[in-house]
């Protein structure tokens, strides 16, 4: 209705009452005149303020009001309505704010009807109903309280944008910094969060305390009011408001504070939040971009709920795969940054034990979200499977068994095992996931990538049998593809079906089945896994049987109606009786089958050895085809070995069947009754006749008699007698092959003969000792003719004098062949005891044959020789076998049951080979002085010097193996207890030792006093150089394990050891330099470095100085071994350049969370950062120091070469330091600290690389790239000087270190008529690193004056600009384009 305008009236209008008020409004009657009287204000007013006292005011104020509303508003442009309207709002809001007025829906209203009338409200009134309001907020409890929080906004608005007031803009800022003074209940978080989006713009300052307060409040809210707020917050982060700000406090309040809450409504509200939270992402993409960089640039922000928004968001499919790829990439950088700070030394160890809790924040946080998605985040259970899998994916070969287990982390496998085995026990719908997928992935990845997929199948089994036998259909359809799949592949898939098949009749028989097909197979690898399987069948089946005969019947009360079918009952026959034929076809196939049929029959008998007499039945017919008890020659090795196409091979590996035949003879059960051997008989389903007995006892009585007669015959006969005459000779080549490889079975079964006497030995009475050891001598005198007679040695780990170190086929890779199981499993020819037997034999001997050095004359000496000659071949070959089988302890499993019967505690050759050692380093001096007028004399001490050469390797293998288990602290200590050498110091470091605490320690410092130091002396006089390498090796293995004091103590010892022996075997001396540095702690380390850099450059010479011969300091440093010294230096720069690129990214991360991040930033450590920034400059200043050394030693071009790419790389890490010290824009600037200013001040006295680019040839590119690296870095130290007001480059010197010479004359000539050349372009080329082109490298004020950043030269002004601009990249462009006005090279440089 549009108003009616009247003249004023010629008599007073007749006053209204309340009642005729609340009528006119209802009626829709014009505005009444009354109303238009300013007179009538106090009288309108009067009425609301009377409503208000009454007993319930709530209606009755409201209806007045929004009548007296009603009827303004039909020309609320009127100035006496407009005076009216802000009259009475400022009434109610008075009557509002001091409860004097229900606030409840009649209240909601009225302010709804003032809301949209405050356009009509003078503005100039604004303000005077604005304070009220705000001086209300400490007073507003719950969200009714503060309905009148609904006029702010526009009241702000409408203030801001009038020109009546003045200032509006500081009279609303003031009063917005006013609201964020105050504290928020609960009620007031609420309404601010809705009311804020429509405040004027927020400044970027008060927008960030604005979402800071919310984040405090929000933990006083009830939790049913979290998810409805934190919805309107993403509404706000859509639009622009502060949005990472509210991302990541999202994500730290539900991750932090909410996170020890661990109630089911918690749970539930959080995956209300989280689905909130998907919406908002599929609405505003960047929101997800926000999460992703949140977690890239802190991993502080990692927590339970981060990795659930994570995966929530990958469920929207923009960013399915790169917010995996986010969630990954926090996840392996917790786990590699852990594994660097852990093995760096000069990184703090406070910080070293943050990074691990955040690897255990990470852990955790992992297992939490997927233990929770159960509670309304069923949404990200397919990301959960898929992220899981993506993790085990990246799991190759070896790379499994994370280094850091030893500190309770469970590492990135197991991680992803543990979120599987949850997520299958929580969703029974992600089951058949789960198994779908395993099945894919093992057939479709390499094999490298599907052992991980494997032991996760393997885990589910183990865990939970029951649920998977839902799923034997889908494990019969991966069986089909047993003969498809790679040999190890296949083979560990049937190994850990295992527990499954036990309680699945028709598993059990569809795998044999598959089996038996795969037996038919072409290929040797398929051959060789079906084989292993079918062991692998029948060893499950014993083992199931030994260990609970009942277990059928009772975990068949544990499975369901649906299960039932599928559990067997049956105890009765064994699976060997059922599959004899199918091994039996085994017995006909290639030589590798064989072995692997051999290898499982052990394992058999030593999980059942009832069944041996079994087995042995078994063998029987196909040992006699190869042992003829009638013949002259019983052992027909000849039938072993085949031809075909002009090539021999071993068809039979009779050494692997002897020695199967010889553990079970071994495993065969003593003194048990006649009823025990009946019972086990009968489980075959045999009754024990009179006839059936005598065949029981036949094949074992025919297998021990055959062996006593293989062992007496081997004795007795000549090689030509074994080996017996050709029948068939063909070419010479053929025949050569066939004797080789008969050596090789008849090689493996003196080694089965001499593993059974030394078994022997060992429980044998004194008098029989004697004779037995005079049998093993007689055998190993056999070997070693044998290897002789042939030249071939089947001891693929002899080393005589070469590299200590492990090569890469003494230990086989994981998938080296497609049998590895087998084949790494392959049936050792001796037990670790036995190995231990022959030693103590080798020592006796030794003993003997020193006595009788002593006491024979040099007239009768041919007992002498004769004992010394047997010694030398038993040393020799048992320390081979020691070797081989120190290198191969870790090639079986942990579980499987040869390895106790095997190899047993492998630390129990440690004591022999010590002794051994011992009596070796003493032997070759007693030689000598016994043979020192004969000609073999050295020819002894040469051999024995291979055998202790030999015996320290075993050791130092030994060493490795251990220190790798819990067992390295007790071989130790056995071998400490035995020592018997004496160290010069032992008595000064007495009181260290005896303070020691920790046991581990103990044995570690002890073992290297009273072994190792010793030996290293004793070596190093005798000048055994090769052995002394290995005892530094030892030292550093071991000392690198000790606490810094120690180390430190073991590092001093070197450098004495450096400075007072000149010692020119260059490996020798690299190993002590090595040892020297590495076992010093930071900062010690390099300053050893410093001075072995110093001395190598008086042994080297520089430009105009003599080189020396010998360093005075470090007689160690001298013309043989400072080419080995200098490599090995820079080496250890290189890998300390390698660390410093670490600390820099992350001291680059700790600079972009200070800046960016809010609700983070007060978790900081800056303390850490501090330490971790003052450690990089102190080691970048020590490199620099030694460097400098390196500078100016006169190096040939491959030295200097390498030396100019360590430095490059170097002045590249400058670079980015200094860049770091410059604060962005906004930020406040930090003076550089006492270190980096050091750090610049030293490298600008030390910096020499003319020198080196002068001795290279000009076109090597390693020169460019040095040249940008260095211009890089004083670029950056020009620019930090002119923010910080300080010179940085006063100390820097002039250089003419380039590739060309400016003629100035030749460009002034150059330039057109007219044409001024161009001088900024000109010093600019000049200047740009602050280093001056001309002849001379003097006039250094003239230096300081150009790099000065107080001075106007252009480099400085070009370099004031931003970053990203191009100035740093002028030089190579503005070279070629005056490449005419370039005449010639450097006269300084040619």
């Amino acid at each position: 209705m549009s108003p009616t305008t009247t003249t004023a009236p010629r008599e007073p209008p007749q006053p209204l009452s309340d009642a005729d008020i609340i009528r006119l409004a209802q009626s829709c009657s014009p505005i009444p005149s009354f109303l238009l009287t300013t007179s009538s204000h106090q009288t309108l007013l009067s009425y609301l303020t009377s409503r208000s006292q009454s007993s319930s005011p709530s209606k009755p104020v409201s209806d007045y009001t929004l009548s007296l509303l009603s009827l303004i508003s039909l020309s609320p442009q009127t100035h006496s309505l407009s005076t009216l309207l802000s009259s009475v709002l400022l009434s109610y809001t008075h009557l509002f704010t001091s409860f004097r007025i229900p606030h409840d829906p009649n209240s909601l209203k009225t302010i709804q009807f003032f809301h949209t009338l405050l356009p009509y409200v003078p503005t100039t009134e604004l303000p005077q109903i604005v304070e009220p309001i705000v001086s209300f907020l400490p007073q507003i409890v719950d969200s009714e309280n503060a309905q009148i929080l609904d006029l702010l906004p526009r009241c702000f608005n409408l203030i801001r944008n009038a020109e009546e007031i003045e200032g509006g803009g500081r009279f609303v800022n003031s009063v917005i910094d006013k609201i964020l003074g105050i504290n928020w209940s609960k009620g007031l978080v609420s309404k601010m969060v809705s009311i804020v989006r429509d405040f004027p713009v927020l400044d970027k300052t008060r927008a960030l305390e604005f979402v800071e307060k919310v984040f405090v409040g929000m933990s006083s809210l009830d939790l049913q009011d979290l998810p409805s707020l934190v919805y309107q917050l993403l509404v706000l982060a859509s639009k622009g408001f502060v949005k990472r700000e509210v991302i990541e406090g999202i994500v730290t309040f539900f991750g932090s504070k909410m996170g020890s809450k661990a109630s089911s409504i918690v749970r539930q509200v959080e995956g209300t939040v989280l689905l909130h939270v998907n919406f908002a992402v599929k609405q505003d993409p960047s929101l997800g971009q926000e999460v992703m960089g949140l977690v890239r640039s802190d991993l502080r922000a990692f927590n339970h709920f981060t990795v659930a928004v994570l995966l929530s968001v990958s469920r929207v499919r923009k960013f399915g795969e790169s917010s995996m790829g986010a969630l990954k990439i926090a996840l392996l950088t917790a786990y590699r940054d852990y594994k660097f700070v852990e093995d760096c030394k000069w990184i703090p160890d406070d910080m070293k034990e943050e990074y691990l809790q955040n690897v255990k924040v990470v852990e955790k946080a992992m297992l939490r979200a997927v233990n929770e998605s159960n509670y309304g985040r069923e949404h990200i259970v397919p990301s959960i499977l898929e992220f899981s899998f993506l993790l085990l994916e990246s799991m190759e070969g070896g790379n499994q068994k994370d280094p850091c287990n030893s500190s309770g982390l469970l590492g990135i496998e197991e991680l992803a095992i543990q979120m599987l085995k949850a997520l299958f026990e929580a969703h029974d719908m992600a089951r058949n996931e789960i198994i779908e997928q395993c099945k894919f992935r093992i057939l479709s990845l390499k094999p490298e990538q599907s052992m991980s997929i494997i032991r996760l199948l393997g885990n589910l089994v183990q865990s939970y049998p029951y649920p998977m036998l839902e799923h034997v259909s889908r494990m019969k359809e991966l069986l089909d593809y047993f003969t498809f799949m790679h040999g190890k592949v296949a083979a560990e898939v049937v190994s850990v079906l295992l527990p499954l098949i036990k309680f699945s009749r028709d598993l059990q028989d569809y795998t044999i089945l598959v089996m038996r097909k795969a037996m038919f197979r072409r290929e040797d690898a398929v051959r060789l896994a079906a084989t292993a399987a079918v062991i692998d069948l029948i060893v499950a089946d014993k083992q199931s049987k030994r260990d609970d005969p009942l277990s059928f019947q009772e975990s068949s009360s544990q499975a369901s109606s649906s299960q039932q079918s599928e559990i067997r009952y049956s105890v009765g026959g064994g699976l060997f009786q059922e599959l004899s034929g199918l091994l039996q076809r085994c017995l006909y196939q290639q030589a590798n089958v064989k072995e692997v049929l051999y290898h499982g029959l052990v394992k058999l008998v030593l999980v059942d050895p009832s069944s041996g007499r079994a087995v042995f039945d078994f063998l029987l017919p196909h040992f006699l085809q190869f042992f003829k008890e009638d013949e002259d020659i019983q052992l027909q090795i000849n039938c072993c070995v085949k031809s075909e196409s002009g090539k021999a091979y071993i068809g039979e590996p009779l050494h692997c069947l002897l020695s199967c035949i010889s553990w079970m003879l071994l495993l065969q059960p003593h003194g048990k009754t006649e009823q025990a051997l009946e019972s086990s008989w009968a489980c075959l389903g045999f009754s024990l006749s009179q006839e059936n007995e005598a065949g029981r006892d036949s094949s074992v009585d025919s297998f021990c008699t055959a062996f006593l007669k293989i062992r007496k015959s081997l004795r007795n006969q000549n090689l030509e007698g074994i080996f017996g005459q050709t029948q068939d000779p063909g070419s010479a080549s053929v025949e050569e092959d066939k004797r080789k490889c008969c050596s090789l079975v008849l090689s493996g079964i003196i080694e089965v003969v001499l593993n059974a006497i030394a078994t022997e030995l060992e429980k044998a009475t004194d008098g029989k000792k004697l004779d037995l050891e005079k049998e093993l001598i007689e055998f190993v005198d056999l070997h070693d003719s044998l290897d002789k007679d042939t030249g071939f040695s089947r001891q693929s780990t002899v080393i005589r004098r070469g590299n200590p170190r492990t090569s890469p086929h003494d230990v086989p890779n994981n998938m080296e062949s497609s049998h590895s199981k087998v084949t790494q499993g392959r049936i050792s020819f001796f037990a670790t005891s036995s190995i231990y037997q022959i030693l103590q034999t080798v020592l006796k001997l030794l003993n003997t044959d020193n006595h009788n050095h002593v006491a024979a004359s040099q007239n009768n000496s041919q007992l002498t020789c004769k004992t010394s000659k047997c010694c030398s071949k038993m040393i020799c070959f048992v320390l081979n076998a020691s070797l081989s089988r120190i290198k191969s302890s870790s090639v079986l499993q942990n579980d499987d049951p040869l390895r106790a019967l095997i190899y047993g505690e492998i630390k129990v050759l440690g004591p022999p080979l010590l002794k051994l050692i011992f009596l070796l380093t003493s032997r070759p001096r007693m030689v000598s002085n016994q043979n020192k007028t004969e000609a073999k004399g050295k020819k002894d001490v040469q051999e024995q010097k291979e055998h202790l050469h030999l015996a320290l390797i075993c050791l130092k293998e030994l060493i490795m193996i251990c220190s790798r288990t819990s067992h390295l602290t007790g071989l130790l200590e056995d071998m400490v207890s035995i020592s018997t050498l004496q160290h010069a110091g032992l008595d000064n470091e007495s009181e260290t030792i005896s303070i020691i605490e920790d046991q581990h320690t103990r044995s570690k410092e002890l073992f290297i006093l009273k072994t190792l130091k010793p030996l290293f002396s004793e070596l190093l006089a005798l000048s055994f150089f090769s052995e002394v390498e290995i005892i530094c090796d030892m030292i550093l293995i071991i000392g690198g394990k000790l606490p810094c004091k120690l180390s430190n103590s073991h590092g001093a010892w070197a450098i004495s050891v450096c400075k007072s022996n000149e010692i020119l075997n260059s490996k020798v001396g690299k190993s002590l330099v090595t040892l020297a540095i590495c076992l010093s702690s930071p900062p010690n380390d390099l300053i050893t470095c410093q001075d072995m850099a110093r001395a190598l450059l008086q042994v080297i010479g520089s430009e105009g100085n003599v080189p020396m011969k010998v360093s005075e300091v470090y007689p160690i440093v001298n013309h043989l071994t400072s080419p080995t010294i200098n490599s090995c230096i820079l080496h250890i720069i290189e890998a300390i350049i390698v660390d410093m690129d670490w600390a820099i990214k992350k001291l680059k991360t700790f600079s972009l969370v200070s800046q960016k991040s809010i609700h983070l930033s007060q978790n900081i450590e800056q303390s850490l950062v501090l330490a971790l920034e003052e450690n990089l400059y102190a080691r970048a200043e020590a490199v620099v120091k030694v460097l400098s050394s390196f500078a100016s030693m006169s190096l040939n071009n491959t030295q200097a070469e390498i030396l100019l790419r360590f430095c490059a790389r170097f002045y590249k890490h400058l670079a980015q330091m200094s860049k770091l010290r410059i604060a962005p824009k906004g930020c406040k600037q930090i003076f550089p600290s006492l270190k980096f200013l050091k750090l610049v001040e030293k490298h600008q006295e030390n910096a020499n690389t003319r020198g080196m680019i002068n001795k290279i040839k000009r076109e090597n590119r390693c020169i460019p790239e040095l040249i940008f690296q260095i211009e890089d870095y004083e670029k950056y130290l020009i620019q930090l000087s002119k923010v910080c007001k300080v010179n940085l480059l006063r100390h820097a010197k002039r250089s003419t270190a380039r590739d060309f010479r400016i003629i100035t004359n030749n460009i002034n000539r150059e330039d057109p008529p007219g044409q001024e050349p161009n001088q900024d372009n000109s010093n600019a080329v000049e200047n740009e690193s602050g280093e001056d082109l001309g002849d001379t490298e003097g006039d250094n004020d003239g230096s300081e004056h150009i790099l000065s950043p107080e001075s106007n030269s252009p480099l400085v002004a070009g370099d004031s600009g931003s970053d990203n601009e191009d100035g740093d990249g002028l030089p190579s462009a503005k070279r070629l384009k005056r490449s005419n006005r370039v005449v010639q090279d450097s006269d300084d440089e040619a």
